[in-house]
């Protein structure tokens, strides 16, 4: 490891070799403001990633968490994580999230795809076999929020029965994964899947211009993402925008891409930025200036908001890792703008008061739970007409009215990748993806791939 005069390491922890994939040991390690994470395989040599950049500080940031266990794991621990996923007793956090994909086919060929979807040929899982996957969840972790993914899951014309079977097995809070070309071709559709008992929409929405669109997915899809909101406004279902951020393509339309969700608040819930990561075939590591990081999103929007959404808003997560994601809470204001309001119960998942004969952990995961299922739903209409709010309201009496109805999310995920996978993280990672076996594998282990694009858990590997 160079430069050690001008460097301190932070703390140590174990990753993988990108080539290979073995366990190896590695350090955070500090350069000025900047945190790496460093790794040595005796075989393939030294990688040095950078996964912290910018002047938040990172050992602030960085938080301890008490470990909530898997209602039942599937696997035994033997060759150690990310090998022996399923989840397996090493696994230091419950499932609140949970992807089940539904097909691998897809109607756009982005540049950027966690699923490599479109060159896979598996064929769809049947409903019965979707039955067995919701089966295995319930077994696994009782009733959590379920993402509905491929693929684009909405290429599969029995969508709808796809969410009304999730509904009758117990799972009430059901999302879908999409790039709402569908969305936006029929207004029926979208009213249809609600009916079904689809709670939300997750929106691929990565900028304002088409260029943007052009670059990441291939196709001019602004207008689309438009008409798609409006259906999903006139179905009555919520929907979060989905940012993939690239460096030198969208890190200008971030503050752009906010105003133009709170417009559409109710329906809009909030923004939800990724930061790109790099799954697939690369021979050599993407380079630095390649990746952002989340404390640089969270400097991009207080810059583009000329101070209006500042970075210190946001908070650590309460379910993942403290360096997997950030999170604030915001209330629409009448002329669209946002007002910062107190977050959530920031350790939820990790809560340390029994309720009754419930452990503590069981009663922090369904706060989580029920959280992340109130505010990326469509609200209740508010029956309150103009006339009748009273011309005396007081601020607190305009606050609470407000909040039913507008109340608004700014998050963002890290995902990791065999550069900058950190085990630690991982162990503590929330969102599990169900494997056509039927097991649960953590979102980042199950796409993450060698350098040669060979899978660990996914067949093909993502790009």
């Amino acid at each position: 490891m160079n430069e050690k005069s001008s460097s301190d390491i932070l703390s140590s922890t174990k990753s993988i070799c990108p080539v290979c994939l073995k366990r190896l040991s590695a350090v955070r390690e500090k350069h000025g403001d900047d945190v790496y994470l460093v790794k040595k395989c005796f075989e393939h040599g030294e990688f040095k990633t950078i996964i912290w950049r910018g002047p938040l500080s990172f050992t602030s940031w960085k938080r301890p968490k008490k470990a909530s266990s898997p209602q039942h794991t599937f696997t035994k621990s033997e060759r150690g994580c990310p090998h022996d996923c399923g989840l397996c007793p090493s696994h230091g956090q419950h499932t609140c999230t949970a992807l089940i994909e539904i097909t691998t086919r897809c109607n756009l060929r982005c540049k950027v795809c966690f699923a490599d979807a479109g060159s896979n040929t598996a064929a769809d899982p049947s409903l019965d076999k979707i039955a067995f996957f919701y089966d295995r969840l319930m077994q696994a972790s009782g009733s959590c929020n379920v993402q509905l993914s491929g693929g684009e899951p909405t290429v599969r014309d029995d969508l709808a029965d796809i969410v009304r079977l999730g509904r009758e097995k117990g799972f009430s809070f059901l999302q879908l994964n999409t790039n709402g070309i569908r969305l936006a071709e029929d207004e029926a559709y979208a009213k249809s899947l609600k009916d079904a008992g689809l709670s939300s929409v997750f929106l691929q929405f990565d900028g304002l211009s088409d260029e943007v669109h052009l670059a990441l997915r291939g196709r001019a899809l602004s207008e689309i993402k438009e008409m798609a909101i409006v259906n999903c406004a006139l179905a009555g279902l919520g929907v979060v925008l989905v940012p993939t951020i690239v460096p030198g393509v969208n890190t200008q339309e971030l503050a752009g891409i906010i105003d133009y969700a709170a417009r559409f608040s109710p329906t809009v819930r909030g923004v939800h930025f990724q930061p790109v990561s790099y799954f697939g075939r690369y021979p050599e590591p993407p380079l630095d200036s390649a990746r952002i990081t989340l404390p640089e999103i969270l400097m991009h929007i207080e810059e583009q908001t000329n101070g209006e959404i500042p970075a210190h808003l946001f908070s650590p997560p309460s379910c993942e890792h403290a360096l997997c994601s950030f999170h604030a809470n915001f209330l629409v204001q009448e002329d669209h703008s946002l007002k910062g309001i107190t977050s959530w119960q920031q350790n939820c998942c990790a809560a340390t008061e029994k309720k009754g004969k419930i452990p503590a952990a069981v009663v922090g995961r369904e706060k989580s739970v029920s959280f992340t299922a109130r505010q990326w739903s469509a609200p209740s209409a508010c029956k309150c007409t103009p006339a009748e709010v009273p011309e005396n309201e007081d601020e607190l009496d305009f606050f609470l009215r407000r909040a039913k109805t507008h109340t608004f999310s700014i998050s963002g995920m890290a995902f990791q990748d065999a550069w900058n996978l950190d085990i630690e993280r991982l162990q503590g990672c929330c969102i599990h993806v169900v494997s056509p076996e039927g097991n649960l594998i953590p979102f980042c282990a199950y796409n993450l791939t060698s350098s040669q694009g060979r899978g660990l858990h996914r067949a093909g590997g993502g790009q």
